[in-house]
């Protein structure tokens, strides 16, 4: 008997829905998108191969028409939907809620031509109710939400295939360049700049250490102003240096150490006293509920997430029907989650932690779309996280809780509280002269000091925001104007600024935000293409961008400006809520922006430009000059970062950030080059040398050149002339035994390779943090390590350089390919043999394989 046909994107999801919906439908995914543009050459149909447009996949003489494929690994599930929909008597639509999932949709029905009646299905979660009441409204397809989607797609296509091959000819291959990508890497590339740029300025204050005369409670204040001139603070510098202008002009006094020392002696004895008291209602507002750039924000912060992972939680969450739609710019609850959010918080905490009235929040983010609620817990009933201890573990259920938390703080009363602050004046006791100040015996210096108590916790007793660090939590005794405090110690306090920040995912999530640039959707896949394509890599938590994105941002910035200027693109963004919402038509759109009108559009810009691109120019970031006037630059080759200083260079380091070039450090990576072998004592009357060889940085135990000679590569942070006797012992020592793990009898290692760090089990293996983990992690830690799942980050991308055929000069690389992973030097390809892990291979490894392969092939012609 026939029966409804339901199509989702994803197994997991359609198992859900199958649980809702029973035997009276028929549920599959489509898994993603059936249909796409060409991925590459071998992709085009032999009918269009022909065709001046084929390359990009979209005919732009034809009103901009895409040449769509359904990619070989997408054949069987498409056969497989077509026999369901033959014993089908209707067909339900039932991917996600916004472009993506109504581009689907639309591909779906271009592809399988249904006959029976079609419904488009929406809902933001995914649980009975929703799913009945999808059930009993369908819809029809929005085809202005089609059409921006492929607008985007298209627009997306035709920047990346006409901009990319300037990167490949002026920078280096395999480089691509993205409607957002592009500038997120310029974010990146400024912000390191800025700090390329600071210049770092010391100052010192005082904290003294007081009490009430009347009680023993101690309090710390702060030194704000020496007779009546207030004291620098860090905000007071420029970051190139020495105090702001404004800073000056006010008489602000920059106090060293030595000067701060002489104050210090100069208040001994002195008569603290109150001044003013004052005190103020503190009160705080809960935030908003999450949306998804906010969501992976804290994730970030709280969890250490990445933005890519949390959205792959935050997707089975919403797949397995624990929370509504993760991918929204929202931040509104529905009347039913208003409802809902308040019983929970009346039964936990009792009523008088609801505000009168529901709280409703706006987005405050450019071009929010808000076409869905809020990221929230889903279903009639909201579960606790320790309710759902049997269904959810690990990644799932702390981010399941921190959903649930912020959620229903959203909904909590204020917290609220009392913020005290007290000002204190003392006499110097002698005359004093600073660098910049002269103090005679009874002039006064003026200390403050704040604090508060909370006095309701409100939202606080579910979820603790971050404190701002102006937030002084300290408790103050009861003070009043005219007391005497007791002074029991005066500290000097050292202090240097900082750099602006480098961003982190999350901040970087927030920055792309602001701007309008992206959507919801795309800010993982963003920050994963800065991270694949080497653009970027992570120090921690940090965003550190590549010599490499600075070329090519130089190169986007002198000639295709437009193209990374950040209100542009968010210009782009508005152009295609336009076409969603049919205020806009697509292709007319498209025109413009390819072919231009008054002024030229992509096409012809690409083809003015290329031809007046300095590739040496681009390709050249200057770091500064020796003390006789030689500038000293890096310059970014076809294989990698260098530095130069007339004819000579070296290579750079991966692990060297651009902010840490200096024209010192750069000397000396020059005078390192130089450096072949340099003999560092002996290991049981066996000398060892610390050598650098063709392929980098090693220590060696004896003298000469054999191969059979014990060697161990130098961690990044080390050199040739810095490496030490007890380093070169430790890393000759590898591989480490950390211990043998009790479950399976195996024992576990602790060694370096290729990719970094990293610990073997059998043939089990995962990825350290710090290279100095390999002498450090436990046994303990080392089988916890082993029960996370195996990650997958920027040191494990699909394509990861070795070096360079020191023959040939080609460069070689490891790749992961369908058939597994191999090496190739781009005329030759070798697979691994069974059993070499990838993380071990060298690049002498790598040479000795294409060597066999090459002489293998020569062999066959033969």
């Amino acid at each position: 008997m026939p029966k409804p046909l339901v199509i989702v994107e994803s197994p997991t999801k359609a198992r859900t829905i199958a649980r809702f919906l029973g035997d009276g439908y028929v549920v599959e995914s489509s898994v993603g998108h059936i249909r796409d543009l060409p991925r590459s050459a071998k992709d085009i149909p032999a009918s269009a191969k022909s065709q001046p447009w084929s390359r990009l996949g979209v005919n732009v003489d034809d009103n901009f028409a895409p040449l769509y494929i359904i990619p070989n690994e997408k054949k069987e599930q498409v056969k497989k939907l077509k026999a369901l929909l033959k014993d089908a008597d209707e067909l339900y639509l039932a991917t996600d809620e916004d472009r993506e999932g109504e581009s689907i949709a639309w591909h779906l029905l271009e592809v399988l031509r249904p006959s029976i009646p079609i419904h488009r299905m929406v809902f933001h979660e995914i649980t009975d109710a929703a799913i009945a009441q999808a059930l009993a409204s369908p819809r029809t397809l929005d085809q202005h939400l089609v059409n921006a989607q492929e607008a985007r797609r298209i627009l997306d296509r035709l920047y990346g295939y006409e901009v990319s091959p300037v990167l490949w000819k002026k920078v280096m291959p395999k480089l691509s360049a993205g409607r957002v990508q592009s500038p997120a890497a310029r974010l990146l590339v400024e912000r390191e700049r800025e700090r390329m740029q600071f210049c770092s300025s010391s100052f010192a204050d005082l904290e003294a250490t007081l009490t009430a005369t009347d009680e023993d409670r101690e309090f710390r204040a702060r030194l704000t102003h020496i007779d009546g001139r207030r004291v620098a603070q860090g905000r007071d510098f420029l970051p190139t240096g020495g105090l702001a202008p404004a800073a000056t002009q006010q008489g602000v006094v920059a106090l060293g150490h030595g000067d701060a020392t002489l104050l210090v002696a100069a208040l001994a004895g002195a008569d603290f006293r109150v001044t003013r008291v004052e005190e103020k209602p503190y009160r705080r507002s809960p935030s908003a509920p999450f949306m998804t750039s906010t969501l992976q924000q804290e994730a970030g912060r709280r969890l250490r997430f990445s933005s890519s992972r949390t959205m792959s939680v935050a997707q089975r969450l919403y797949e397995r029907g624990f929370i509504t739609y993760m991918r929204t710019d929202s931040v509104i609850l529905s009347g039913e989650a208003l409802t809902e959010a308040r019983r929970v918080i009346s039964a936990r905490f009792g009523a008088s932690e609801l505000p009168t009235s529901p709280r409703v929040y706006r987005s405050k983010i450019k071009n929010a779309q808000e076409a869905h609620e809020a990221i929230r817990p889903s279903g009639d009933e909201w579960r606790s996280p320790d309710e759902l201890g049997g269904q959810l573990s690990g990644d799932e259920l702390r981010l399941y809780e921190l959903i649930w938390r912020r959620t229903l703080a959203s909904q909590m009363a204020d917290v609220l509280g009392v913020v005290v602050s007290v000002t204190i004046d003392a006499p110097v006791t002698s005359d004093l002269d600073l660098a910049e100040q002269r103090l005679s015996s009874g002039d006064r210096v003026t200390f403050a000091s704040s604090g508060r108590v909370i006095t309701s916790p409100g939202f606080f007793r579910i979820y603790q925001e971050n404190v701002e660090e102006n937030e002084d939590t300290q408790e103050l005794p009861q003070v009043v104007a005219g007391q005497a405090l007791e002074e029991r110690g005066i500290e000097v306090v050292d202090h240097v600024t900082n750099p602006p920040a480098r961003y982190t995912e999350a901040t970087l999530v927030k920055a792309l935000e602001e701007r309008g640039i992206g959507r919801p959707s795309t800010y993982a896949s963003i920050i994963s293409t800065l991270l694949d394509r080497g653009y970027a890599w992570k120090k921690g938590q940090a965003l550190v961008p590549s010599f490499v994105a600075f070329a090519v941002v130089q190169l986007m910035e002198r000639y295709f400006a437009h193209l990374v200027n950040y209100d542009f693109t968010a210009q782009l963004e508005d152009e295609l809520d336009a076409i969603a919402s049919g205020e806009r038509e697509a292709i007319p759109y498209l025109r413009h922006f390819y072919f231009g009108d008054e002024d030229n559009g992509l096409k012809e810009e690409v083809l003015v430009q290329l031809g007046e691109i300095d590739a040496r120019m681009v390709n050249t970031i200057p770091i500064g000059e020796t003390d006789d006037g030689r500038e000293v630059v890096v310059r970014v080759g076809r294989y990698g970062p260098y530095v130069q200083l007339d004819d000579k260079t070296a290579s750079l380091p991966d692990s060297v950030t651009p902010d840490e070039l200096s024209v010192e450090s750069a000397l000396a990576f020059l005078s390192a080059s130089e450096v072949k072998e340099r003999p560092l004592g002996e290991i049981d009357g066996t000398a060892v040398f610390a050598r650098l060889g063709r392929y980098g940085g090693y220590v060696q135990l004896g003298e000469g050149d054999s191969k059979e000679l014990k060697r161990a590569s130098l961690f990044p942070s080390m050199t040739v002339e810095s490496v030490t006797l007890e380093e070169a012992e430790a890393l000759l020592s590898l591989p480490r035994s950390v211990g043998t793990d009790p479950e399976t009898g195996q024992e576990i290692f602790a060694q370096n390779g290729r990719f970094g760090p990293y610990m073997t089990r059998g043939r089990e293996t995962r990825s350290l943090d710090k290279p100095e983990e390999i002498f450090t992690i436990s046994l303990e830690e080392a089988i916890e390590r082993f029960k996370e799942p195996k990650r997958r980050g920027a040191r494990r991308a699909s394509s990861v350089e070795l070096g360079v055929d020191p023959e040939g000069g080609a460069k070689v690389v490891l790749r992961s390919g369908r058939f597994g992973p191999y090496v190739t030097d781009g005329q030759v390809n070798a697979s691994l043999p069974r059993g070499v892990e990838p993380t071990e291979v060298t690049l002498e490894q790598a040479l000795d394989l294409l060597n066999e392969r090459k002489a293998k092939l020569n062999n066959d012609r033969g």
